[in-house]
């Protein structure tokens, strides 16, 4: 058996990214078999120190590529050529990359050039549309093509990875995000709102961002909320403006004079879970809280035409609705007028994991490299 620690690098650049990956690097630091080194890339600044923070955790390195109006050209670049000094100076054993990120691309690349071996947190994810969602399906597929070990969170996962091709080292472990999800969970986390009593309305918690969603799209989506306020006068809506202009600026046009719509800036990840427990249900286009709000009892309805995570739809506890007006104001009554169609969403089980992945995802890793338990 080798004694030595083996060099293991964990990339991160995005706050789902540092979400997801702070279980796994909480669990490489605690092994003594591994000598773990976290970079980050920068892609996200803020949101990314403020969950770094969250779970006591430090970067060794920080590439600090964000910049105005960066095009994943720039990201992908940037993150690339700086990775590929980091990894010249550390030589890992190991590079471990999270889900469908630039970030998570771009190191799973300067590993491969490298002939660094690549594992992947989240693998297995599809939509079978590479251009919906956007960069992401594409991103996914080409670090599948690259990673030795996959870490699938659920069955489905796994038998997309098979049918794309990928022949070995596939592990279903669970969706490191429930691990996350459960330590902050527990601290029951507040969320003050200025302005927002959570007595006295039923809070509709939505987050909106992706690309695809720019444009008409987004204008669609805040016309369906605003009819459903107008339907329901004991609602409200919370929703975190993402910092991106293309997105901050059109919702606030259209909602922000409105009574009982609080715009506000983007939570921590403390405050966004907070949100969710005490949230009635939730209005969203993100990949993660399609598998955290489960967790906590809470009815997602999905605005996007595709989702990679189709477990959710079929477990019950989520909802494909698009973005068309007329089918979020249809959806959303549904779960506000009917207390059974409610419950069932509410009350069915979350597919995506028991909150120990990451420990098994340690596990996996050691057994890559012989090195027992």
């Amino acid at each position: 058996m080798n004694l030595s620690p083996i060099p293991v690098c964990i990339t991160v650049g995005t706050r789902p990214e540092a979400i997801k990956m702070a279980p796994v690097i909480q669990a490489f630091k605690r092994s003594p078999q591994f000598h773990t080194t976290v970079i980050l890339t920068g892609q996200h600044r803020e949101m990314v120190d403020q969950v770094m923070q969250l779970f006591e955790l430090k970067a060794d390195y920080d590439l600090a590529i964000m910049q105005p109006k960066q095009t994943l050209t720039d990201i992908t670049c940037n993150a690339l050529r700086g990775l590929d000094e980091l990894f010249q100076k550390l030589n890992p054993a190991i590079v471990l990359v999270q889900g469908d990120t630039t970030t998570a691309f771009a190191a799973a690349l300067a590993a491969f050039y490298q002939k660094i071996p690549v594992g992947h947190v989240e693998a297995g994810l599809r939509t079978d549309n590479i251009f919906n969602p956007f960069p992401e399906e594409a991103n996914r597929r080409l670090v599948s093509q690259i990673a030795q070990l996959h870490f699938a969170p659920t069955s489905l996962s796994v038998e997309n990875l098979k049918k794309s091709g990928v022949l070995s080292g596939i592990h279903q472990t669970g969706n490191t995000v429930i691990d996350a999800l459960l330590q902050v969970a527990d601290r029951n986390p507040p969320c003050e709102i200025p302005g927002l009593d959570w007595t006295e309305y039923r809070v509709i918690l939505s987050t909106v961002h992706r690309r695809e969603n720019w444009g008409e799209p987004l204008s669609d989506i805040a016309q369906g909320m605003l009819k459903v306020l107008e339907a329901f006068p004991d609602t409200a809506l919370l929703l975190p403006l993402h910092r991106n202009p293309t997105v901050r600026e059109p919702l606030t046009a259209m909602l922000g004079n409105h009574p009982r719509v609080f715009l506000i800036e983007p939570l921590d990840y403390v405050e966004l879970v907070g949100a969710m427990k005490r949230s009635y249900l939730l209005l969203t286009d993100s990949g993660g809280i399609q598998e955290e709000a489960p967790s906590l009892g809470k009815p997602v309805l999905v605005l996007r035409e595709t989702t990679e995570r189709p477990e959710a739809m079929m477990a019950g506890t989520a909802k494909l609705i698009g973005t068309d007006t007329d089918r979020i104001l249809t959806e959303t009554s549904a779960l506000l007028s009917d207390q059974k169609s409610y419950d069932a969403m509410a009350g069915a089980i979350n597919p995506f994991g028991d909150g120990k992945a990451a420990d098994r995802i340690v596990k996996l890793v050691a057994d890559y490299f012989s090195l027992g338990t």
